[in-house]
């Protein structure tokens, strides 16, 4: 877990006249701890002054106004017939009914509005839907407007799918909030509103970023019609009385997993959700992930009524184009040539590398390692000053850095398609588990190499004590990944960069 081992306690804490949609009921169940722990994305938000962030009795009131009692699991979901998937989607659709859904085979397809459109065309650039664009965008766009549980690969444009559902349930004469999209890290939050701005261009439709400043926001109220930001700076938004959600008509939660996770944003995301119920029960909510565990899975299933859902296979999640190596190291310093003698120089004109380590201080040292052996690197991780982060992030998109070392606080979601090659320095643990793997997470860091079917390679550095760990990995996706067979042998590391095509 990003951060965890320097800091456990960290919190990430951190818009139409349309068509009203049934009401979207939302539902919960008690939670069992009285602070939710958050595992990564280490940002740090103050928590509203309205009431404990994390209190039993505050919990105990959300779950007594979401009638807990009333929970039921759909006992009978119906493969959805009428939906025409493309011949080599991996995606199962499954619907809470026999609305006729039709797979989109161009844009046009969707009734998007002329303006929309251009920007789809001329500023995104895109030609067609992809493959979980094709199906999931008639179930978001067609009436009656139905929730959706989406979990899909990781590069599939799973962004576009929520962006292009905001956009299209947005009144642009209507100066107010509609549509709200809620993200784990500052990082992702702006990431997807710079999408959203671009595709939006010729609309008319405003959007802003809720994240955390190093000012205090005003109180004056927020009239951008589409608004993206992490739960800490949109609940206290909300409490402040900031940002209304009166005219609310779609809700998205980027990373669903882990904004409804116990060790997530669970506390924050009930909260938002209870709110919204109260000032606009038909709100459509969205949400979004590579990957959803069995324990979020029925959590979700049961907050969430009267949904449909996409589902990717386990053993389907990781990327084709991506291939994954391990590399057994004898011990640190081993690591250390690894990714000097063997990744940077046979890498150097591949692209762009990402390393991700599990702590800030693992951060720090690795950084300092690597600059006395004279290379130009950054470093991102949550201890940084909020615009120091955001400058990083901006010169290695910009392409002005090509190494980046990470904690997990960009393992999720973070899309840079010059990115080829991704070090697991350190392989993800559960949080305060430290013979568990966090398959989430380790997925999400594969997903950041080979970008939209972009060739891509993953290098996992492993010690003794880590081999157990990438066992459980591989067994739990079903999948062997190969081996190099030997860490100080250069030819090693060319026969695996030409397999996976960078070479």
């Amino acid at each position: 877990m990003a951060d965890a081992t320097d800091s456990a306690t960290e919190a990430t804490s951190e818009t139409t006249n349309a068509v009203e949609a049934p009401e979207a009921t939302f539902k919960t169940k008690q939670s069992q701890e009285a602070e939710p722990k958050r595992s990564w994305g280490d940002e740090v938000d103050n928590a509203p002054d309205e009431e404990p962030s994390a209190s039993t009795a505050s919990e105990e009131k959300v779950v007594s106004e979401l009638n807990v009692e009333g929970l039921t699991i759909e006992e009978e979901e119906k493969i959805n017939t009428f939906l025409d998937e493309p011949e080599d989607s991996n995606v199962t659709a499954v619907t809470s009914d026999k609305t006729p859904y039709t797979s989109a085979k161009t844009f046009e397809d969707l009734n998007l509005s002329p303006e929309l459109l251009k920007g789809i065309y001329v500023e995104m650039k895109f030609q067609k839907p992809s493959k979980i664009q094709a199906i999931s965008l008639p179930m978001i766009l067609t009436p009656p407007y139905k929730n959706l549980i989406a979990q899909a690969h990781n590069g599939s444009g799973k962004t576009t799918c929520f962006a292009l559902g905001m956009l299209s349930r947005v009144d642009p004469k209507l100066k107010a909030p509609q549509a709200l999209c809620i993200c784990p890290t500052r990082e992702l939050a702006i990431q997807n509103l710079q999408v959203v701005s671009k595709m939006a261009k010729y609309t008319g439709i405003s959007s802003e970023c809720a994240v955390p400043e190093e000012f205090p926001p005003s109180k004056i109220a927020v009239m951008t019609q589409i608004v993206i930001g992490t739960p800490g700076t949109i609940r206290k938004w909300m409490t402040i009385g900031k940002l209304s959600l009166r005219f609310m008509n779609i809700l998205v939660f980027d990373e669903a997993d882990h904004m409804l996770d116990e060790d997530g944003f669970r506390d924050y995301s009930l909260r938002i959700m209870r709110d919204i119920r109260k000032s606009s029960a038909h709100c459509q909510v969205l949400l979004f992930s590579a990957t959803f565990n069995d324990t979020v899975r029925n959590f979700v299933t049961r907050i969430v009524e009267d949904y449909n859902k996409l589902l990717v296979k386990k053993e389907e999640l990781s990327l084709d184009s991506v291939k994954q190596y391990k590399v057994y190291c004898p011990d640190e310093l081993a690591k250390v040539m690894v990714v000097r003698d063997r990744i940077f120089e046979l890498g150097e004109k591949m692209g762009q590398t990402i390393i991700f380590v599990s702590t800030k201080r693992g951060a720090s040292d690795l950084h300092k390692a690597l600059v006395e052996l004279g290379y130009d690197v950054s470093t991102i991780q949550g201890g940084l000053d909020l615009g120091v982060r955001d400058k990083i992030v901006k010169e290695f998109k910009d392409g002005l850095t090509q190494v980046l070392i990470s904690t997990d606080v960009l393992a999720r979601g973070f899309d840079q398609q010059q990115v080829n090659l991704v070090i697991n320095y350190d392989l993800p643990k559960k949080f305060g588990m430290c013979s568990e793997p966090d398959y989430e997470v380790y997925l999400h860091r594969v997903g950041r190499a080979g970008r939209f079917g972009r060739k891509g390679a993953v290098f996992n550095l492993l010690m003794a004590d880590e081999t157990a760990l990438m066992e459980k990995i591989e067994k739990h996706f079903g999948s062997h990944v190969m081996e190099v067979p030997s860490w100080n042998n250069v030819e090693d590391f060319k026969v695996a960069l030409k397999t996976a095509g960078l070479l």
